[in-house]
C-alpha cells in the first residue's frame, strides 16, 4: 500500500468521521430533538429483546473496556503497575472472547427479532439496517481478527502499532505508516468501526448520550400514607371548597 493510500485511509478517513460525528451529533440535537431516540420497538414484542438487549449491551460495554485499555493505555503503564505481556494477552484474549460471544449472541436475538417479528419489521429504517451492517461487520472483523491471531494464532502485537497510531491520531501527530503492515483483518476492523463512527449521529446509535445517568443521583421520591382524618403526612389540610353535607334536623326546627 502506498503512502497516498496510508494517508487517505489512516489520517483523513478517521479525522473526517470525527467531524461528522461531533457536528452531525449538534446538528441532530438542534434540528431532529424528536428523533434522538431508540425507536424502543418493546411494546411489539418483549420475550426476545429481554434476551438479547441485555447480552447485548454488556457484551459490548465489556469490549469497549478491553478496546480503552489496549488502545488508550500504553503497555509501559501497565508494566509499572505489574501487568505483565503474558497476563495482559491472557486477560484479554479469555475476556475479550467471552465478551465477543456474548455481544454476537445478543445482536444475534436482535437481529434475528427484527426479521421474525412483523411489526418489529415494518418499524425499521433503512439507516437501522446500515447500522446493523456496519456494526456487524464491525464485530464480525474484530472477532475474527481475535481468533486467527489471538487464540488459534501465534499472537499480534497491536500495542505496538494500532495503539500508537490511535494515540497518534489524538495529538494531531499521525502515523499512518504504523498501520501498513498490520494483519488484513485488524485493518478492516478498523475501518469498518470508523465508517460506523461517521453514521453514528443519524442513526438510532444517538441514544447513547441520552443514557438516563441522573436516576442514580436524583433524590428518593417519598410517599406518604393517608391518615384516616384526610390528611397526608404530617402536613395539615389547607383550608379550601367544604364538601356538601346533610342538613342537620335539629338546626332545621329551629328555623
Amino acid at each position: 500500500m502506498n503512502d497516498a493510500w496510508n494517508v487517505l485511509l489512516w489520517v483523513a478517513l478517521p479525522y473526517a468521521a470525527f467531524a461528522v460525528f461531533v457536528v452531525g451529533h449538534i446538528w441532530r440535537y438542534r434540528y431532529d430533538k424528536f428523533g434522538w431516540t431508540t425507536r424502543s420497538s418493546q411494546t411489539y414484542e418483549n420475550r426476545l429483546l429481554r434476551w438479547g438487549s441485555p447480552m447485548f449491551h454488556l457484551g459490548i460495554l465489556a469490549v469497549l473496556v478491553g478496546h480503552v485499555v489496549g488502545l488508550l493505555i500504553p503497555r509501559e503503564w501497565l508494566y509499572a503497575i505489574g501487568i505483565d505481556e503474558h497476563m495482559y494477552h491472557l486477560g484479554a484474549t479469555v475476556l475479550g472472547s467471552l465478551a465477543a460471544l456474548l455481544t454476537i449472541a445478543g445482536l444475534a436475538i436482535l437481529i434475528y427479532r427484527r426479521r421474525t417479528v412483523g411489526p418489529v419489521f415494518l418499524a425499521t429504517t433503512r439507516m437501522d439496517k446500515v447500522m446493523y451492517v456496519f456494526l456487524g461487520g464491525v464485530i464480525l472483523f474484530g472477532s475474527l481478527a481475535t481468533v486467527m491471531y489471538q487464540v488459534l494464532g501465534p499472537g499480534y502485537e497491536y500495542r505496538g502499532t494500532i495503539g500508537p497510531w490511535f494515540r497518534s491520531l489524538i495529538i494531531l501527530q499521525p502515523q499512518p505508516q504504523l498501520m501498513a503492515e498490520v494483519p488484513l483483518m485488524f485493518q478492516l476492523h478498523v475501518l469498518c468501526a470508523t465508517l460506523l463512527f461517521a453514521l453514528w449521529p443519524f442513526t438510532r446509535l444517538v441514544h447513547v448520550f441520552s443514557a438516563p445517568v441522573g436516576y442514580l443521583f436524583r433524590p428518593y421520591i417519598v410517599y406518604r400514607s393517608r391518615d384516616a382524618d384526610g390528611r397526608t403526612g404530617s402536613h395539615p389540610t389547607r383550608r379550601g371548597w367544604e364538601g356538601i353535607q346533610t342538613p342537620d334536623p335539629k338546626k332545621l326546627t329551629k328555623l
